[in-house]
């Protein structure tokens, strides 16, 4: 079935092109909306050359730095008996070129993000003028083409690199060979979501204190001197840094997957190389699934956006399903294997439900820290605080039962076929990562609703700025808030996915390091473990911090912009929008050059001298340390967002029954407990995500020098 892999590939790219034909040729509204949609795309455009430039050189020392380390120090055995090992220079120039190969790709699946979202978000306001359901299909479609063309060229890249490195030829040797381009992929993704989530939180911070609580003006009033900044962050970290996110994620599962195929192949006699291109065909059949649940969204159809995005997101979970049955049938003959992508897939449904239980308005949490809100700012943090620690319970709960019954059906699943391994986990391992490869099939979808939001938010800023009718802005309103739920969704889904993706990691990496077990009774590797958890920490608050102090100072510069210029108060006088552009890039790009540095020579330092053992139980203990804290992160930061949100759309009443408005008592403390929660969702949590995959791949990659 693996020819199914270029089908899908060329499938998914003319419908995007088409989705971008449709998108180009809609009305971009009038003379002030175009006006304010330029600002927005120059200033993203303006940050991602910077930010990329800086990438880019760090991408290149990286790379070289990994070649030498591998060439001198590194040594490749392939699986099976007699089998030479590589060295040196060949070993160096495969992992090199792999690197640089991911780092770019990468770096070009956050560009497609943020360009289509910036160009999307124009025609949105001017959609939403029109109807409730023109808008959410321009903005999702906007979202599509960054959602499908990330997910396509992760696989046409894995695709290509195994083609290239004698994948047909040695399938056995070349998904060890292609190991760096799943950590170029990450190490772009990490600078990226970094850089970004600096920059929009920074900006949004500052517009939120000074316009809402000082000022008492509207979010995304054109009087604030932050609000191009903070619309052009929508861009930079949702788009962009969360499409290097996911490019990633199917960048590393895929190869983490092969990896693990290898030793089912080797021991089902080197007959079958359908255990080792299996996650290529899977991961092409949700793609195809996900281009249908798309295609079924029509306007005329949505009267509550959140149930039309679901109802594209069923249809997607059910194909991927019938997919996985097909694909498992055919090419490993075992129903026990579908019964672990099916664990996965259903995995995936669960995540989307617990995420928008916590964060969507119309649920317990959210509304408890809106109440919350009556008694003050303290009350209203203790109260998210309290939610965003709860929230590790169900999806903890979901990925451990995962973990166990797709283990259970991997193991069913060799035994049943009469293989036999010489590691008696290999079939168990296997079912984790079929069971990671069927979260990630509607990966394609899922980019598409995160897209969606920033749009969204985008649109109403656009629709304010423009003094649009209050019709349109209601709709575009209504679509931010739903927005604001399918961006937790994502990093929810981020994050689950990251876990099972991290498992069969770290067992592809004891498979490489030719460790049995992880004895963390050693004090090497209770050291190791320690370490890893404190990396976590340690990471984000440097991230926070960064946050803080690039908020600090656009706060001061709006204020000293209303207090020079008091015309700008009554429309006389225009702000100096770039003044905090400005401000926002410079500490983005200064300050996410630190933790990103930690994380990546961390490991190697721990792995260079504790060695591989130590190094596996700081991958294990990072990993579960990161997932716990993203997900405290995400939904609480995503909760107290639509808490505030909830009392702007006038569903809370004071205790005389009047409806809580906009710049009340309770509404501050609202907006001050959504800026206490957006460093957390949209800096330090997406970057655990990356963190968590990050410590895979590199570990994954130098595992020979460790030993």
């Amino acid at each position: 079935m693996i020819w199914i892999v270029p089908v899908s590939i060329v499938l998914a790219l003319l419908f995007a092109a088409y989705l971008a034909w449709d998108m180009i040729r809609r009305d971009q509204g009038n003379e002030r909306m175009r006006e304010v949609g330029g600002f927005i795309y120059e200033g993203a455009v303006a940050f991602l050359k910077r930010q990329y430039r800086t990438i880019a050189i760090l991408a290149v020392l990286a790379a070289l730095a990994l070649s030498a380390i591998v060439g001198f120090f590194g040594t490749e055995t392939p699986p099976g008996e007699g089998a030479e090992p590589i060295t040196g220079l060949d070993l160096a120039w495969h992992t090199g070129v792999a690197f640089l190969i991911g780092a770019f790709s990468s770096g070009l699946a956050g560009v497609i993000g943020m360009i289509t979202a910036v160009k999307a978000n124009v025609r949105t306001a001017r959609a939403a003028e029109s109807s409730l359901g023109e808008a959410l299909t321009v903005a999702l479609r906007g979202g599509a083409i960054s959602g499908i063309l990330v997910v396509t060229l992760s696989l046409l890249g894995v695709y290509v690199l195994f083609l290239l490195f004698g994948g047909f030829d040695d399938p056995a040797l070349a998904p060890f060979l292609i190991v760096g381009y799943g950590f170029g992929a990450s190490f772009v993704a990490l600078f990226a979501q970094l850089g970004g989530g600096i920059y929009t939180k920074a900006a949004d911070v500052g517009a939120d204190l000074v316009g809402k609580i000082e000022a008492g003006i509207p979010e995304d009033d054109p009087r604030n001197a932050a609000v191009i900044a903070d619309l052009v962050g929508d861009n930079v970290g949702d788009c962009a840094g969360r499409g290097a996110d996911l490019f990633e994620s199917t960048a590393a599962e895929n190869i983490g997957a092969m990896i693990l195929g290898v030793a089912l192949y080797i021991a089902s006699g080197s007959e079958n190389e359908a255990w080792i291109i299996f996650p290529l065909v899977v991961r092409a059949l949700g793609l195809i699934a996900s281009l249908i649940g798309l295609a079924a969204i029509r306007p005329s159809m949505v009267k509550d956006p959140q149930r039309a995005l679901d109802f594209g997101y069923w249809i997607t979970a059910v194909l991927s399903a019938v997919g996985m049955l097909v694909a498992t049938l055919v090419m490993l003959d075992s129903i026990w294997f579908f019964l672990a992508g099916l664990v996965g897939i259903l995995t995936s449904v669960a995540f989307v439900y617990i995420t928008q239980y916590y964060t969507a308005g119309n649920w317990r949490p959210v509304r408890d820290i809106a109440e919350a809100s009556r008694t003050g700012p303290a009350t209203n943090i203790i109260s998210g605080i309290a939610v965003g620690f709860e929230t590790t319970a169900a999806p903890i709960l979901v990925i451990s039962v995962a973990l166990g019954a797709s283990f259970l059906c991997g193991r069913e699943g060799v035994e049943a076929l009469g293989i036999v391994t010489e590691n008696s986990l290999a079939g168990g391992v296997f079912g984790t990562a079929v069971a990671t490869m069927g979260m990630l099939m509607s990966a394609a979808y899922i980019l598409a609703m995160d897209t969606f939001g920033p749009i969204t938010d985008n649109a109403g800023g656009i629709t304010e700025f423009s003094g649009a009718n209050e019709e349109a802005r209601a709709i575009t309103d209504g679509l931010d808030a739903v927005g604001n739920t399918t961006k937790a969704l994502t990093k929810g889904y981020a994050v689950g996915s990251a876990a099972l993706a991290a498992f069969l990691l770290f067992s592809a990496y004891l498979e490489k390091a030719h460790l049995e077990s992880v004895n963390i009774a050693k004090v090497e590797v209770f050291i190791g473990a320690m370490l890893g958890a404190m990396l976590v920490f340690l990471f984000s608050s440097m991230a926070i911090r960064a946050v803080g102090t690039a908020s600090s100072a656009i706060i001061e510069e709006v204020r000293r912009q209303f207090r020079e210029h008091p015309g700008i108060m009554d429309g006389t006088e225009q702000p100096d929008y770039q003044a905090a552009v400005d401000i926002a890039t410079k500490s983005a790009l200064r300050n996410m050059i630190a933790p990103g540095l930690l994380v990546i020579l961390a490991p190697v330092v721990v792995g260079i001298i504790l060695r591989a053992e130590a190094e596996a139980a700081l991958l294990m203990v990072g990993t579960i340390a990161g997932v716990i804290l993203g997900t405290v992160m995400n939904n609480g930061g995503g909760a107290w967002d639509n808490a505030k949100k909830y009392i702007e759309s006038g569903a809370m009443r004071d205790s005389e029954g009047n409806v809580v408005q906009k710049g009340s008592a309770i509404h501050e403390a609202a907006v001050v407990g959504d800026t206490v929660g957006d460093p957390f969702k949209d800096t330090a949590g997406p970057s655990l995500h990356v963190l968590v995959k990050l410590l895979s791949t590199i570990t994954l990659v130098l595992a020979p020098i460790f030993i």
